[in-house]
């Protein structure tokens, strides 16, 4: 039994509204997935939600039970055939990744036949294009995850690595003010050696992660996010990899910024848009944010 990807999608806000808020992109994203599979929101068991900006700073309740009721997935207990449960799981740029983890432990015990994933960031004060100092695009994805009897197909393990000093890059709000307008307001600090540690720590836990795993590299197309400038190019560099070889998208044209918690789902829908190039036959999701840390795990489609 393995766990696979069986709907992917990404939404941006509509340039028609003033705003967009997390929530929203989040549920487009889900609905968007349930439509591709052809399924109900009944038929999801489990919703996980990651991401981490979101409007006015909102902290509680969990975004995930709001994603999971404008999705409409189990509001009814006493109907639904499957009573929806949903929470939300915050590691940055990980999240995406940590929460395959979580699904396979789901998955894999029966508590749940599928899984579905939401990630989602916007400024806290609606509009990431007004704020130079803010890098992350406004952006939702989501990913429907089921199980799969085809053992050779799925994900692998997910392995997390870290490396010791500050953790690079820091997100806050400070809420201290009296202006009243502290809710809109978000500060993205990154330490001047951010960039080279990350890119030191990514191959690295690539390198690692290949080895224990035994996985072919040459046949192995690299699925990343963008956390730096030219990050993809570098990692393929630094791998002795053709530069085709790393895929890390970046935010529509439409959209002020790089992508955030959505940044592994765009890459993954690149990555297979055509079905996997020639020669390769499986794709390792790699994830580099604060900590530093980064995540790891292989994927082999189904159809491949």
């Amino acid at each position: 039994m393995s766990t696979v990807i069986t709907a992917a999608s990404t939404t941006a806000p509509q340039a028609a509204r003033d705003s967009d808020t997390s929530v929203r992109l989040a549920a487009q994203a889900a609905q968007d997935c349930l439509a591709q599979a052809g399924l109900p929101p009944h038929a999801v068991g489990v919703l996980v939600n990651v991401g981490v900006y979101r409007e006015n700073n909102v902290i509680e309740p969990a975004l995930a039970a709001m994603v999971q009721k404008e999705v409409g997935i189990g509001l009814d207990y006493l109907v639904e055939p499957v009573a929806g449960f949903s929470f939300d799981l915050m590691n940055g740029a990980c999240g995406v990744l940590n929460a395959v983890q979580v699904a396979q432990a789901l998955l894999g015990s029966g508590s749940t036949d599928r899984v579905l994933v939401t990630a989602a960031d916007v400024h806290p004060g609606g509009h990431a294009g007004a704020d130079p100092g803010y890098p992350y695009a406004d952006l939702g994805a989501a990913l429907l995850l089921e199980r799969c009897a085809d053992d050779d197909s799925g994900f692998g393990p997910v392995r997390t690595y870290s490396a010791r000093g500050t953790e690079g890059t820091v997100g806050y709000a400070d809420l201290s003010g009296a202006s009243g307008d502290e809710r809109r307001l978000i500060t993205v600090r990154r330490d001047g050696d951010w960039a080279d540690r990350l890119l030191d720590l990514t191959t690295d836990s690539v390198l690692g992660y290949v080895l224990e795993e035994g996985l072919a590299l040459d046949r192995t197309l690299l699925v990343c996010n963008r956390p730096t400038t030219g990050f993809a190019a570098q990692m393929a560099r630094r791998l002795d990899l053709d530069a085709a070889a790393v895929v890390a998208s970046g935010a529509p044209a439409t959209q002020d910024g790089e992508p955030h918690t959505a940044a592994p789902v765009l890459s993954y829908l690149q990555a297979v848009r055509d079905g996997l190039p020639e020669g390769y036959d499986q794709l390792l999701f790699v994830a580099a944010g604060a900590g530093p840390s980064v995540v790891c795990t292989s994927y082999r489609p189904v159809d491949r």
